[in-house]
């Protein structure tokens, strides 16, 4: 789509700092979407007033039930992680090896890696990542048209 074809090498990594993050939230939506649909659910109340976290529907409809009050808590959180920890290395005082480098100053062992590892790691990450923006979209997408099959298990 030539993004980048002027050979902007700060531009290709900023885009690869946003695709690799999108990739991580993804897969986390992801996640999320076929435990809870598994009929797993956090213990206790969301609520003061009593309601259960397995009283909440699944999907946007659950997100429907929240309110603006839990939404906004919601964004303030994800504000708070993306201002203070989520930062990537590359732009923050250490410089990161990567764009999308959020170790924040843990290795959690990337170091006893060799380069190829770490290529590798690197890939498999950015492809995860990849599929499962489709695999979400299409999650959405089968929820807002209303078909009454399950998401999981179609033939």
């Amino acid at each position: 789509m030539n993004f980048v074809a002027d050979g902007d090498q700060a531009r290709f990594d900023r885009l690869r700092y946003v695709e690799l993050k999108h990739g991580r939230i993804a897969q986390l939506a992801f996640l999320g979407q076929i435990t809870t649909r598994a009929g797993y659910h956090l213990p206790g109340n969301i609520f003061l007033d009593g309601t259960k976290f397995s009283e909440i529907g699944n999907g946007y409809a659950g997100l429907m039930q929240c309110g603006t009050k839990s939404i906004a808590q919601i964004v303030f959180f994800i504000g708070i992680l993306e201002l203070t920890v989520m930062k990537d290395q590359a732009n923050g005082a250490k410089p990161g090896e990567f764009p999308g480098d959020f170790r924040n100053g843990g290795g959690y062992g990337w170091d006893k890696w060799d380069e190829e590892t770490k290529k590798s790691k690197r890939a498999i990450e950015l492809n995860n990542g990849r599929a499962a923006q489709m695999g979400i979209l299409g999650l959405m997408i089968h929820e807002q048209l209303g078909t009454n099959m399950p998401l999981i298990g179609q033939l």
